[in-house]
């Protein structure tokens, strides 16, 4: 796997990445980066691992001024401990 230091504002170099590679990008537990890439609908994909785990507080994932953005659930799995993988591709609106 290759990894690339992104310089400056993180949705222009994001965005300029997506336009030279034809592979997908990987974030892994970066809310705020991956709320900024959601501004600019950069997020192609969500793959959401949701632990049997019940905390009652905590930080929400996407906080502040985060956009709404409606998700089509497009596969499911479970693990064996009980841990749910769900991928969702954002729903393309008007």
């Amino acid at each position: 796997m290759n990894s690339r230091l992104l310089k400056g504002n993180a949705a222009e170099a994001v965005a300029a990445l997506k336009r030279e590679l034809a592979k997908d990008i990987l974030i892994l537990g970066s809310g705020a980066l991956v709320g900024a890439l959601m501004r600019d609908n950069l997020v192609d994909e969500w793959v959401l691992l949701m632990h049997p785990l019940v905390l009652g507080s905590g930080r929400r994932l996407f906080a502040g001024d985060i956009p709404r953005t409606a998700l089509s659930l497009v596969n499911s799995t479970a693990t064996p401990n009980g841990v749910l993988i769900a991928t969702f591709h954002p729903v393309a609106t008007g």
